[in-house]
């Protein structure tokens, strides 16, 4: 992940090729240049959005985008807008109003996985209980929602849309595959629900703000929706195989509290199959059973990692990064074209 750049000196400007914190890859220093510009202003509304005069809302609110993140989601909605004019304001409202609700999500994604690490900083249900994080939570989506409402009913209705979708992500992933559904199929919805969807809207947006026509619009939110499915298999990649300092997040965690994940549940239909080997039964009673135990938890990760159903992932989410790429047809060629391109091939990369 490329680092935040160090301020320049006063009156200095930008440096050329400015880096920018995301893993978004910028080969056209015009183009890095104008998005770290306007990243700045994101930032800023991003901090004064957060802002309450009660002082343990503040400090709660504050404390997930002090800790930093890829901005992974306002970055992809200023490049989208780049299709079009990106220079104007309403992209950095919109910006803000995606970054708010993935922020606002994850307060209460870490209450329900019980998750003690975010963006290398203690969740917040570890600091101020579960109830502070759940209202705060709250607070932030009802923050997105005021400040969408000033872009038009069209980003209200998308934005909505995009919550319920959210919401629905994150129920079926509670409640598990029904009697019968495929559960490899059922965790893939829950992806494009629960996460791909707020990149969808945050590229539609970002096109629709820099006033692209109908068929930009589908093809970066189809666009959006193929990425994220493929940040999230690759993210499903990296809690095994990274470390904690490499994700700011422990390792093992969805094991630990039995979320499935994609390595998981391939590992899974294998055995219910017949076609895995006896040790691959035992590593299922292990997922399966009491993972508190700090080395219990090592163990299966270390065999995870060594299992080729890591691999498997790996090349699931290189596909649907390919296919994110080839939704790309439509929209013309130049520099933002070709960073959205480079973006998928980074996500199928980073998992290597």
């Amino acid at each position: 992940m490329t680092r935040a750049p160090s301020a320049p000196a006063p009156g200095s400007g930008p440096p050329p090729h400015s880096p920018l914190p995301t893993a978004i890859p910028l080969t056209d220093p015009a183009l890095a240049d104008r998005l770290a510009g306007r990243m700045e202003r994101v930032d800023a509304a991003l901090e004064a959005a957060v802002a309450s005069a009660d002082a343990l809302a503040d400090d709660a609110s504050r404390h997930l985008v002090s800790a930093g993140g890829k901005r992974f989601r306002p970055l992809l909605t200023l490049l989208a807008g780049e299709l079009g004019d990106g220079s104007r304001p309403e992209l950095v409202d919109a910006a803000v109003v995606v970054e708010l609700t993935q922020v606002a999500s994850l307060y209460h994604d870490d209450v329900m996985d019980s998750a003690p690490l975010r963006r290398g900083a203690p969740a917040a249900h570890t600091v101020w209980g579960n109830s502070v994080a759940i209202l705060v939570g709250d607070l932030l989506f009802a923050r997105a929602s005021a400040l969408v409402a000033g872009l038009g009913p069209e980003a209200v209705v998308l934005q909505s849309r995009t919550f319920e979708r959210m919401c629905l992500g994150q129920l079926h992933e509670t409640i598990g595959p029904r009697d019968g559904e495929d559960p490899v199929e059922h965790y893939l919805q829950v992806l494009s629900d629960k996460t791909a969807s707020l990149l969808a809207t945050s590229a539609r947006l970002g096109a629709m703000f820099g006033g692209c026509d109908d068929a930009v619009l589908d093809a970066v939110a189809a666009y959006g929706e193929k990425v994220g499915v493929a940040f999230q298999l690759a993210d499903d990649v990296l809690d095994i195989a990274s470390s904690g300092d490499e994700s700011g997040k422990t390792p093992g965690t969805d094991l630990r509290e039995h979320v499935p994940t994609m390595p998981v549940l391939l590992l899974r239909q294998r055995v219910a199959r017949g076609e895995g080997t006896a040790v691959d039964a035992e590593l299922v009673a292990r997922l399966d059973g009491d993972l508190s135990d700090d080395a219990a938890l090592a163990a299966v990760v270390d065999d995870l990692r060594a299992h080729d159903v890591l691999a498997e992932t790996r090349d699931l989410a290189g596909r649907w990064a390919r296919e994110a790429a080839d939704e790309l047809a439509p929209l013309p060629e130049g520099s933002v074209r070709q960073a959205l391109g480079d973006l998928a091939e980074a996500l199928a990369d980073r998992t290597a």
